[in-house]
């Protein structure tokens, strides 16, 4: 089965099913794998029954420190789920699909083709 992805310009997106408490929806977000957690604008998570729990600050490549909060949230993704923790996005934030919800459904980006593909969880 072929993935769905849109390349523009070095930029990967794929489309992922966030499964809120209340409501679930689809949600096309960038793919980084430099980012360890998965970004989402915060009035989507909410609006979909999704509840902060913690706050964390954030560094950017500008210097610049960014104040978050955070919470347990599920994603689908071709066929397999995760239950991961992700940042309650501001207005202006890109919205990703970071590398630990990437992992945890047991995928892993292909450096060449730049698409997610399946790979086994490492037992370490």
């Amino acid at each position: 089965m072929r993935l769905s992805l849109h390349i523009l310009m070095g930029i990967t997106k794929t489309t992922v099913t966030l499964l809120g408490p209340t409501k679930r929806t689809k949600v096309e977000l960038i793919v980084d794998t430099g980012s360890i957690l998965t970004w989402v604008r915060s009035d989507r998570l909410r609006g979909l029954g999704f509840k902060p729990r913690r706050e964390k600050d954030f560094h950017t490549i500008e210097g610049r420190i960014l104040r978050r909060k955070t919470g347990p949230a599920t994603i689908r993704y071709d066929g397999a789920e995760a239950d991961v923790e992700v940042v309650f996005g501001g207005d202006k934030d890109a919205e990703v699909l970071g590398v630990t919800a990437l992992e945890s459904m047991g995928f892993q980006v292909d450096p060449v083709s730049t698409q997610p593909r399946r790979s086994s969880i490492l037992a370490l």
